[in-house]
């Protein structure tokens, strides 16, 4: 058959539906629309915010699919399922949270999935991977151990998503400050801490697993990973990739190719999903994200460091200098982009603060620097490694000093920042008119245009001298050191190398 007028998504496309339809996966076709009802009622299991919805001749609200495993799931009838389908679902995700159309590729297998059945799946994942590309990462991980850890863990639910969070994130540090505010037990909070930071082979992560186990739960889901790796070969185990324990309770597991930014595959044991819809069966999938295919972060020899302009980004680069990862001609005036020392192994570039997560989580930069207050705005998917204790201040509510809230009517905001104010007042359900601002904020209440402000404050002298006084912390600021999640995984020794590095010179002062 003659492929050369098809594109890389197609080739490969066609490609791993042949893989499939070895293994005895049939193809499933659907509809591109639901009825909205169906999706509102299984809010929780739908990915990203909103759901793109349309009224159709009938005047029925139709939703875009947004994920086509629960459409599998809905029309399941029982006995043993194995489909394969491709197909495009639409979600509010990227940078401007607008609707994307992701095309997808997977299988799913539903019914009695025993350990053979789930083995099958993973190695459709690791041959799906490498017909992908030479260079690939499985990682695997088990939700059904984190929820054991949870069952252990005496603290509000809220602490224990705090707690996921920085998993997620491999965050020890802020994992560390939780346990201790929530006075968790040494064992508990070492477990926790152990999820944060294990990565890397089955041979070398499984016993620190298996040391932590807390219960059977725990014990289990360790033994079932121990498993798995011991079958599969060349895998590795990472909790950061655990994050819906509403959609998944057994293993989970993540694809990535070398030199791509993001995971290009994902999948994992959905039994919640099966049994929240009314059936009674198992079930285990992936996804290819074909959208991803081909798209490269421009890896190089040297890890690749974004910087932010000013004041924080010369005292972070001054870390670097003094703990042998500098680069002297950053000291040079030039009209130069990019700063490499070769020796090193590091190359350096500045950026505006507020750009730097965005280069580090597209793969353009390795690793980066960036203030708290930036990355609880945007939420990029980036691993936050380090609190470096930079650039300390706070984020909060200012207003002038006779301020009072008039609760019988939406509270004015002005703030640069309005996803962290819709947040935080959401929170304390209160109803708020955001006002979007970029110049001095502060002006804002002066002039009548806000009730309050959301702002960074550091002295509280700008507050003072303008009438204002900050009445509420939202929370504490600080610039912390932040990687992409692939880079890390493919360049692990680098990253900690450098980290380690940035540690040392911080404890040295």
């Amino acid at each position: 058959m003659e492929m050369s007028y098809l594109s890389g998504a197609e080739r490969i496309s066609l490609a791993l539906r042949s893989l499939y339809a070895a293994f005895g996966y049939e193809k499933y076709k659907m509809s591109r629309f639901e009825p909205y009802d169906f999706y509102a009622e299984n809010r929780s299991f739908v990915a990203g915010d909103n759901i793109l919805t349309f009224t159709d001749t009938n005047g029925r609200l139709m939703a875009m699919k947004p994920d086509v495993t629960m459409s599998i799931v809905k029309n399941y009838r029982g006995g043993e399922v194995r489909a394969v389908y491709n197909e495009s679902v639409y979600r509010d995700e990227g940078d401007l949270g607008e609707f994307r159309e992701i095309m997808q590729i997977g299988v799913e297998r539903i019914g009695t999935i025993d350990f053979a059945a789930e083995e099958e799946v993973l190695r459709l994942a690791k041959l799906s991977l490498a017909e992908l590309g030479e260079g690939y990462i499985l990682d695997i991980g088990s939700a059904s151990l984190v929820l054991g850890l949870m069952e252990e863990t005496d603290a509000p639910e809220s602490a224990k998503k705090a707690l996921l969070a920085a998993v997620n994130g491999k965050n020890a540090g802020l994992c560390g400050a939780l346990c201790e505010k929530y006075a968790l037990p040494d064992s508990v909070g070492a477990a926790w801490k152990t999820l944060c930071e294990v990565y890397g082979g089955a041979g070398d992560v499984i016993p620190a697993l298996a040391s932590i186990a807390l219960n059977d739960k725990m014990e289990s889901a360790a033994a079932e990973l121990s498993e798995i790796a011991g079958s599969l070969g060349g895998v590795n185990v990472d909790f950061s990739i655990v994050t819906d324990l509403r959609y998944y309770n057994g293993v989970v597991f993540k694809g990535y190719l070398r030199g791509s930014h993001a995971p290009v595959l994902s999948g994992g044991r959905y039994d919640n999903l099966v049994h929240s819809l009314g059936k009674s069966a198992g079930a285990i999938g992936f996804a290819v994200y074909l959208d991803s295919l081909g798209v490269e972060s421009g890896e190089s020899g040297a890890i690749r460091v974004a910087l932010p302009k000013g004041r924080l980004g010369e005292r972070v680069y001054e870390l670097f200098e003094s703990s042998g990862f500098g680069c002297p001609e950053m000291r040079e005036k030039s009209r130069r982009l990019i700063f490499e020392n070769e020796s090193a192994g590091v190359s350096f570039f500045w950026a505006k603060p507020s750009d730097v997560p965005i280069y580090v989580e597209r793969g353009a930069a390795d690793i980066g620097v960036a203030g708290s207050d930036i990355l609880e705005e945007y939420r990029p998917d980036v691993y936050e490694l380090l609190d470096l204790g930079l650039g300390k201040c706070r984020m909060c509510v200012a207003a002038p000093e006779s301020f009072k809230d008039d609760t019988s009517r939406p509270l004015r905001v002005a703030t640069k920042f309005p996803n962290i104010a819709r947040r935080y007042y959401s929170d304390l359900s209160r109803e708020i008119d955001i006002i979007h601002l970029t110049g001095s904020i502060e002006l804002a209440p002066i002039v009548g245009l806000s009730d309050v402000i959301v702002d960074i404050v550091e002295t509280g002298g700008t507050l003072r001298e303008n009438g204002l006084k900050p009445f509420e912390t939202i929370t504490d600021i600080s610039a912390r050191l932040i990687a992409n999640r692939a880079s890390y995984k493919f360049r692990t020794s680098a990253v900690l190398k450098l980290k380690k590095a940035v540690e040392t010179a911080l404890s040295e002062g």
